[in-house]
């Protein structure tokens, strides 16, 4: 692991908050599909309120005034819950959606289909016609992930679903080394775009997101306080540790154990902590701020993002794709997604938030915060899904009905992870999930148009 630059006791003591807490044809003659008017991202139990730490860094790292970086986080927002709709109205037909603009007030929505032009167009966003589906799109790239397994892809490093350009992108440096991974994997050409890289990715081992932990001589990153039940623990990345990985906290006093990890393949892990750590839903931020963590909506390719290092502190940028690949020394890391975000050797496990939703974890990345350069996060849904985790949020400390207890709602459940397209029932009614969510008490369908559509 790389050596790590000693801390001062006051960045110690600010971190305390999150350990000790914790992407032309004609038109057809079909009717443009049926789409309810956009709730107003004030009106969005998913936004929730976002720590002044957060508008600080927006405003030094992309260059906004401090309403500019207000109004991006709301048409972000905004921007989140019309894509998710549109996705669900256009069905096989939608071929991706991204936010553009100082503000992020631009939704592009991409269709294969231009009879779903004024549909898109309907809800305030600009439609663009493209060759491919995201469906059709996220078939190629999952070739390519199997080839990935049977294949040295060091000189090929990253690939991912691109829905700005309607392509899958290999990034490689050395063209021979793409060409041989998409002849692999059978898939058309036309379908992908090689570009040239000077980027070899690596886990960035001994970084902190929220405060450091230490594994023997190794230190990591917490990135979200989680429950299990009772436990208390928080989640972080699969290659700071493996099952049964005792750690001490950033005071060194004895602190938890690894309770699974997954790496390589993913790079997710969870740390069961002892009853001298609680679990928070916080995050440090700059200056020693509290960041409060609202819950986990996914935000679209294109929208801010911060992240939380100890050895080069708060930074934001903005998400470049989901759905992303990148081959490390130690094999190939899938569904991660890339930022634009600056980090260095010493982020490893820690936090990404967007306003006040985790996005997820530290996984890697290449370049510095001196030049600039490009990360990797694991997404924390997937990892609160794998693991059967509770995301720590400032909605309250109501887990929801315990065990044995009725669900009011029918199938839908507080702690549930969701994803776009899964249905569930309430109150006698059928909803369609718009966003990625991790439910929240309190976030029931009908009090959340941004998550939930009703059938």
């Amino acid at each position: 692991m790389l050596p790590l630059p000693h801390r001062r006791a006051a960045t110690a003591l600010a971190g305390t908050a999150l350990l000790v807490a914790g992407l032309p044809g004609l038109a057809a003659a079909r009717p443009a599909p049926a789409i309810p008017p956009a709730p107003s991202p004030a009106a969005s139990a998913a936004v929730g309120t976002t720590s002044p730490g957060v508008l600080t860094a927006m405003r030094r790292d992309l260059g906004l005034t401090s309403a500019q970086a207000e109004a991006r986080l709301a048409h972000e927002a905004e921007a989140g819950a019309d894509a998710g709709a549109l996705r669900l109205a256009l069905g096989r037909s939608f071929a991706g959606a991204w936010v553009h603009g100082a503000t992020s007030r631009t939704l592009t929505v991409a269709t294969t289909d231009a009879a779903d032009v004024p549909a898109i167009e309907a809800r305030g966003a600009r439609a663009r016609v493209v060759p491919h589906s995201t469906a059709e799109l996220d078939a190629a790239k999952a070739a390519l992930d199997r080839a990935a397994k049977k294949k040295d892809t060091r000189d090929a490093p990253v690939w991912y679903v691109d829905v700005r350009s309607n392509a899958v992108v290999v990034r490689a440096v050395r063209t021979a080394a793409a060409t041989s991974l998409v002849s692999a994997a059978g898939v058309d050409a036309d379908l992908v775009r090689v570009e040239r890289t000077k980027e070899r990715p690596r886990p960035l081992y001994d970084l902190v997101g929220g405060d450091a932990y230490y594994m023997g001589g190794g230190r990591c990153s917490i990135g979200f306080p989680v429950t299990k039940g009772t436990q208390q623990g928080f989640a972080t990345a699969g290659h700071c540790g493996r099952a049964g990985t005792a750690t001490t906290g950033y005071n060194r006093v004895a602190q938890g154990t690894f309770q699974a990890s997954v790496f390589p393949g993913r790079d997710m892990a969870w740390v069961a902590t002892n009853t001298q750590w609680t679990a928070t839903p916080y995050v440090n931020g700059p200056g020693g701020q509290r960041i409060g963590v609202g819950g986990s909506t996914q935000s679209p390719v294109g929208a801010s993002i911060c992240r939380s290092g100890s050895t080069t502190g708060w930074h934001c940028g903005a998400i470049s794709q989901h759905n992303t690949s990148v081959t490390y020394p130690e094999g190939t890391i899938n569904g991660v997604t890339r930022t634009t975000v600056c980090a260095e050797p010493g982020d490893s496990g820690g936090s990404y938030i967007s306003g006040s939703q985790a996005q997820g974890v530290t996984s890697g990345g290449s370049g510095d915060c001196s030049s600039g350069g490009t990360t990797f996060h694991q997404p924390i849904n997937p990892l609160l899904q794998q693991f059967g985790l509770t995301l720590r949020t400032t909605g309250g400390g109501d887990p929801g009905p315990g065990p044995g207890d009725p669900e009011p709602g029918g199938t839908w459940a507080a702690g549930e992870v969701y994803a776009a397209g899964d249905t569930v029932t309430y109150g006698g009614s059928t909803y369609t999930c718009l966003q990625p969510h991790q439910a929240q008490p309190g976030w029931e369908p009908p009090n959340t148009p941004a998550l939930w559509q009703q059938a």
